[in-house]
């Protein structure tokens, strides 16, 4: 149903959460238990999930009957800041459409310098303050659902910083829209590098769905020659049957670097054209200037990533190294937009899959 429907029908019904809404509980059992979460229905279609104490990154999202996202055999767990060397953050990943990374830094485990970085930095085990949830409202022609919270990561002596991270969807869109303000509190520069972990899973992706980019050139990450074999042409764009060769953590990883229109935004998705669904990300490559596409097609753990990133995943020295670690000056303020939609309109799937050529 389409926004203006709710706005011209409102006559049909007297309690919004009929249409849509967002609902507020805390998991009461499993690993999770304790966890709270915001449930996002947007009336369109598109369902997702806001895991609170998670840094307000999102965990599962449906478009109708369809799953877009990938989840872990984890599930959801509290977050700990025990996980904060080397791989071990891999042991609370719970994947979800995003996982956030940072903010000091992303990517792999590795030592910069003199400070051990683990991988992918402490953004999605910590917790959020919600400052604000907005519900939508026919009625008085309010049409946008909001969360507004915050996500501070201190020590005494610093780093000290914060996020505010507003969500936006609109009564009968299939669209998330976020703006992350990244704020540093402390005295003193600290290192900043941020990574968007956007993972896909089935049914969205199967074998046979394409992955939809218009891009300048693509770079395959070093040191693997299946790698390097994949994206060097555009074998990377269509998704196989599940590979025996991925099993464990065997992976692909390749940096694309999408064109962009006239607004100076790039657009990247997914189509899956037998069940006439996708998904797209849209945000600014002057904030990320890469994105990275993981590809892991083991079997039950059937996954690719379009990740904005402001750098690449090797790890933080490495970044250092190439001149994309970014200072963070004290009082400073780090501003990225993003937006991840479903599709299931014809025109809008086309559009995506034209980008391939």
């Amino acid at each position: 149903m389409a926004n203006k429907d709710f706005a011209v029908n409102k006559s049909r019904f007297i309690n919004p959460s009929q249409v849509g809404g967002i609902e507020a509980y805390t998991l009461d059992e499993g690993p999770g238990r304790g966890t709270r979460v915001l449930c996002v229905n947007t009336g369109g279609g598109l369902r997702y999930r806001v895991l609170v104490d998670r840094g307000l990154d999102i965990d599962q999202a449906f478009i109708h009957q369809h799953s877009l996202s990938f989840l872990t055999y984890n599930g959801v767990n509290p977050p700990t800041r025990a996980l904060d060397r080397g791989l071990d953050w891999l042991k609370s990943f719970n994947a979800g459409l995003l996982t956030s990374c940072g903010p000091f830094g992303m990517g792999a485990p590795c030592t910069d310098n003199g400070e051990e970085c683990g991988l992918h930095g402490t953004h999605s085990n910590t917790a959020a303050s919600i400052e604000s949830i907005v519900q939508p409202d026919p009625q008085r022609g309010q049409m946008d659902m909001i969360i507004v919270g915050r996500v501070r990561y201190g020590a005494f002596y610093g780093p000290c910083a914060e996020l505010k991270r507003t969500i936006r969807s609109t009564l009968g869109g299939n669209a998330i829209h976020v703006t992350d303000e990244f704020y540093n509190a402390h005295n003193v520069a600290v290192p900043h590098s941020y990574l968007l972990h956007i993972n896909f899973g089935y049914p969205l992706c199967d074998a046979g769905s394409e992955i939809c980019a218009d891009v300048e050139r693509v770079e395959a990450q070093a040191g693997c020659e299946s790698t390097a074999a994949r994206f060097a042409n555009n074998k990377w764009r269509l998704m196989p049957e599940a590979m025996k060769e991925h099993a464990g953590s065997t992976s692909w990883v390749g940096y694309l670097f999408p064109k962009v229109d006239k607004t100076g935004l790039a657009t990247v998705g997914i189509v899956n054209r037998k069940l006439g669904i996708g998904a797209s990300v849209r945000y600014s490559p002057k904030e990320f200037c890469r994105l990275v596409n993981w590809q892991h097609w083991g079997t039950g753990e059937y996954v690719t990533a379009l990740e904005p990133s402001t750098g690449v995943v090797e790890g933080r020295d490495k970044n250092r190294a190439l001149g994309l670690l970014q200072q963070w000056r004290p009082g400073e303020i780090k501003r990225y937009s993003y937006t991840i939609a479903a599709h299931t309109v014809k025109e809008e799937l086309a559009a995506l899959r034209a980008a391939n050529g």
